[in-house]
């Protein structure tokens, strides 16, 4: 699986981007009239390229990210993508009375992939994720680790050359988010998805990006990016993570003090 979805890479290493979101500015009807959420974001992202969106609470990071998806219209402005993106949630939305091979295989089977071809690609997946032999597990019978690493597996499934990942390892404690982090490196550097990944975690953007884009508050703005020149692998506590994690951290203090957030 693995080797298909780096060839889908290559066959559209031509292509100018993956994701391009072109001047979009989004509003939503409030009790004092329109709410202005996000305002004029440009932003490319390149094929392959791992882009991480960054921001305090409430800057419309999520908001973005749906957009991109196509769960929502943008306002003004327009977002093209290379295909279909997959999304993966904060919570897994695994469906429980399916088997962590099952979850999988019904993203197969929403892609039209013949009934007798869906157990052998969930099992390719479940092995990429490292969850070999965790075909007839239940959500129940699996960590917070477990049911992440299946939930990428079941957005991998879709042979989606975007992936866009909402806070994906927010509510895992700090040593499963770092393996998980290790992992999610690998299948990236594998596969040659194009990821865009949204985080309130400083250290977390740096560790695992190559460009962080922070946005502002109320409305949303693109605010500053950093090209991260770290070579991976990265940990969390290298010394060239934590010292660029410092100057991000400052510059979105003072953009929160700017907001007048606390």
């Amino acid at each position: 699986m693995a080797t298909t979805l780096a060839k889908a890479a290559d066959d559209t290493a031509a292509a100018e981007h993956a994701a391009r979101i072109e001047h979009v500015s989004k509003s939503f009807a409030g009790p004092a009239g329109q709410q202005l959420v996000l305002d004029d974001i440009t932003l490319d992202v390149a094929p392959g390229e791992f882009v991480t969106l960054l921001g305090a609470s409430g800057c419309g990071k999520s908001t973005l990210l749906n957009l991109v998806a196509g769960l929502d219209k943008p306002t003004v402005g327009s977002i093209t993508t290379d295909g279909r993106p997959a999304l993966m949630f904060q919570e897994h939305a695994l469906f429980p009375w399916l088997t962590a091979g099952k979850n999988i295989e019904l993203a197969l089977k929403l892609r039209g992939i013949p009934k007798n071809e869906r157990r052998d690609r969930a099992e390719s997946l479940l092995e990429l994720v490292r969850l070999k032999g965790a075909h007839g597990k239940r959500v129940h019978e699996l960590s917070g680790g477990m049911r992440q690493r299946v939930a990428l597996a079941r957005a991998l499934a879709q042979e989606s050359r975007l992936l866009l990942m909402d806070e994906p390892f927010a509510a895992l404690d700090a040593i499963t988010r770092d393996v998980l982090h290790d992992e999610l490196t690998r299948i990236w550097a594998e596969t040659g998805v194009s990821v865009l990944f949204v985080t309130h975690n400083v250290r977390e953007a740096v560790r695992l990006a190559q460009r962080v884009i922070l946005l502002s508050s109320r409305p949303g703005r693109i605010a500053r990016e950093w090209t991260v020149d770290i070579p991976q692998p990265r940990r969390i506590e290298d010394a060239p993570v934590a010292e660029l994690s410092v100057e991000i951290t400052e510059v979105l203090r003072g953009e929160i003090r700017r907001h007048g957030q606390h």
